[in-house]
């Protein structure tokens, strides 16, 4: 007698057939939370649920998306979008999310974004374009976002930041413009981030900064200014910041420091690494008065007077320098 499974077998072949492949990545009625890292996905999932509060697509084969891509979601607050091929996005993409608090856009191939593609979003408070192809910022992106608190524009093409661009956006706390193409820095260019607690321009190539750049940022606490090509600090150009905790200076081309003012409280963390510096008694006499902690003392070395080169700075800092007046009166001797 034959089994029941080789006769059924036969008769359910055709049918499992006329289905085909599955769908990848399909949606669960009723679902809160949607996630697809399927490589082979190029297009945005269809039919997720009005109960949906997250979406995570990343890591597929995504270029593109259909105006109406989120159509029928009135609840969702996260969209991660990271690590697909997405090289544009529909002007009216935001539109159907009143309510989205999270959009990530990480390692697209973005030259560019409409004018208006956040004036529906409103409510977002974390915004995350780093590393695409942008090129150029454009101040209508960010007229409709005052409640945005974290913007990433990390490992762009940005070869300059527009006077006032980032007005708008009064609850900034973090901005991160490192790794673009910023070989300075206009005036203006922070103007109206009150709030902002943490800047990073690392890595972009800057030659020089505007005496007046962090006026108009003084709640700054984190300051990241590593890997550029800055030679002089204009005077005074951090006395705005009397809550900064964090300076990073490291791997640049300085001789002579600027500091802000002595914080109440920890010292500051200081990194100025990297750069050959002038062991001369303005910055001797300015690091034992301000008394930052130095990290990477072991890297933070002298380039000179001749007697000094390739000591720790820390080392010659703590040890004075005969040449120079005692500190209190004011007075400083010329440099040796």
């Amino acid at each position: 007698m034959t089994p029941p499974s080789r006769i059924l077998l036969p008769l359910l072949l055709p049918a499992l057939l006329a289905l085909g492949p599955a769908a990848p990545c399909s949606p669960r009625p009723n679902a809160t939370r949607f996630v697809c890292t399927e490589p082979t996905l190029s297009t945005f999932p269809a039919g997720l649920p009005p109960t949906t509060v997250a979406v995570s697509v990343e890591f597929t084969a995504l270029a593109a998306l259909v105006p109406a891509a989120l159509a029928g979601l009135p609840r969702l607050q996260e969209l991660h979008l990271s690590s697909n091929r997405l090289a544009a996005l529909p002007e009216g993409l935001l539109r159907p999310v009143p309510a989205l608090r999270v959009l990530d856009l990480t390692n697209n191939l973005l030259a560019d974004l409409p004018a208006d593609v956040f004036a529906a979003a409103g409510r977002l408070w974390h915004l995350v374009l780093q590393g695409n192809r942008l090129q150029a910022l454009r101040p209508a992106w960010f007229r409709h976002l005052p409640r945005l608190r974290w913007l990433d524009l990390a490992a762009n093409e940005l070869a300059e930041v527009p006077p006032e661009v980032f007005r708008p956006l009064r609850s900034l706390r973090s901005l991160d413009l490192s790794r673009n193409r910023l070989a300075s820095l206009a005036p203006g260019a922070l103007a109206g981030l009150r709030a902002l607690e943490q800047l990073d321009l690392e890595g972009n190539g800057l030659g020089t900064l505007p005496p007046a750049a962090f006026t108009s940022t003084p709640a700054l606490r984190l300051l990241f200014l590593q890997n550029n090509e800055l030679r002089e600090l204009p005077a005074s150009i951090f006395v705005p910041l009397r809550h900064l905790r964090v300076l990073d200076l490291a791997r640049n081309r300085l001789r002579a420091l600027e500091l802000p003012p002595r914080p109440p409280g920890p010292a500051l963390d200081l990194d100025i690494s990297g750069n050959p510096w002038g062991c001369k008694c303005p910055l001797l006499a300015l690091l034992r008065r301000a008394a930052p902690r130095l990290t990477a003392t072991r890297d933070t070395l002298c380039a000179s007077p001749a007697r000094y080169r390739g000591q720790e700075v820390a080392s010659v800092s703590r040890a004075g320098d005969a040449g120079c007046e005692p500190e209190g009166d004011g007075q400083r001797s010329p440099d040796p």
